[in-house]
């Protein structure tokens, strides 16, 4: 069952080397006074630093001195109101920087590494318009870091609106796979249940991005029996889960009929419903690095068996899931994020690597792998999770005004 992951990130958030995420920084709480001058050196990171003013009214004010290189900005939020700061190119340029939730009269932290050129913060209070600075011109010094032109709400509609169209697709097909199902169930034909179980459930695990919109539904059709005082007994416990534990531990078909049929209708209910359902834009770049994220939580470790050993072959369909998620947002990430095509390889090579350990059409449990296998497999979709936090932060939208 999927589970609630990574969020909007409430730390420092720079762009590091190939579009990775930076978090920098920590929070602060400080007392200073008005019209405080850069700060000296900090001792601890041997940084310049430079107090900086988060306000309607002053926002931006106190960097003074522009330096080049390796710096802290120390943003002081002077205002009776919580706020979030980027730094840009001056005029609408790429962001280098942000923090967000800076809550009134605490100082937060910003580490960045500035080239030359044109910059100004912007500061963005909650429930008010986006206040821009003065613009700082820092001459000299090496390149600077990374910067990423910001995603808005706007542009992540039609990504969002083509993936739905997608699921809706995958949602008529999964109707299909269920009546197999639920059909030969009804027929006492438990080999060939076992074959539509897992043809259903892979169909399904293929719409994970999709999860957050499925809402209780998702619950009903994939839930495990995570808090449920009965287990595996327990009458909340449906879905794929609950036939697959019957399937694979010896019930017989009369006590099986009633969760399949409960499963199909639960799906045709969802596709039926999913015309009128909206996905939220903002959460299209989150959900391509929750999938894999849940996988590594919850397949890689055989949370989710209940006695059919299909995690690896959840784990390929997963990665499918994340493809079908990037495909939508690559218009966007093809300018921002310089580490797409190593993500692409890696992707391949996480496929190709899970793809290896089938055999005669079949997926070995997860249990049955070496250990050195297990470790393979753990590593390379953990080093994709860690790729994929950056396509979530790059297509997290800003506010512009």
């Amino acid at each position: 069952m999927p589970r609630p992951g990574l969020r909007r990130l409430r730390s420092p958030r720079v762009w590091g080397p190939a579009g990775a995420v930076l978090v920098a920084g920590a929070v602060t709480a400080v007392t200073l006074t008005a019209g405080a001058r850069p700060a000296a050196p900090a001792p601890a990171d041997g940084l310049p630093h430079t107090t900086v003013e988060v306000s309607p009214g002053d926002c931006g004010r106190g960097w003074d001195h522009p330096r080049p290189g390796l710096q802290v900005f120390d943003l002081r939020n002077s205002s009776s109101r919580g706020a979030e700061v980027y730094l840009r190119g001056a005029h609408g340029g790429p962001v280098h920087g942000e923090v967000e939730g800076i809550g009134p009269g605490t100082t937060r932290s910003l580490r960045v590494r500035l080239g030359p050129g044109a910059y100004a913060f912007t500061c963005l209070p909650d429930d008010a318009n986006a206040v821009t600075g003065p613009v700082v011109r820092v001459a000299g010094g090496g390149p600077g870091g990374p910067a990423a032109a910001p995603v808005t709400q706007h542009d992540l509609i039609g990504p969002a609106l083509d993936y739905q169209t997608w699921v809706a697709g995958g949602l008529a097909d999964l109707v299909r796979r269920t009546a197999v199902l639920r059909a030969a169930v009804a027929a006492g034909d438990l080999p060939a249940a076992r074959t539509a179980w897992l043809s259903a459930h892979l169909g399904y695990e293929r719409l994970g991005a999709a999860y957050g919109a499925f809402g209780d539904a998702d619950r009903t059709i994939n839930g495990t029996t995570a808090g449920l005082a009965g287990g595996v007994h327990d009458p909340a416990f449906t879905g794929f889960h609950r036939v697959e534990y019957g399937l694979w531990h010896g019930e017989p078909a009369a006590g099986l009929r009633g969760p399949a049929t409960a499963l199909a209708d639960a799906v045709r209910a969802l596709r039926d419903g999913w015309a009128q359902a909206r996905m939220d834009p903002a959460a299209l770049g989150l959900r391509a690095h929750e999938i894999l994220e849940n996988t590594a939580q919850a397949e890689l470790t055989g949370r989710t068996d209940y006695g059919s050993g299909s995690n690896l072959a959840t784990a390929r369909a997963n990665l499918d899931g994340t493809r079908a998620v990037l495909a939508r947002l690559r218009p966007l990430l093809t300018t921002r994020y310089p580490g797409l095509s190593d993500l692409d390889g890696a992707l391949d090579r996480t496929a190709h690597l899970l793809d290896g350990f089938r055999h005669d059409g079949r997926w070995p449990p997860l249990g049955t792998l070496r250990r050195a296998d297990r470790e393979r497999a753990n590593a390379a979709v953990g080093d994709l999770v860690e790729r994929l936090a950056s396509v979530a932060t790059l297509c997290d939208p800003r506010r512009t005004v």
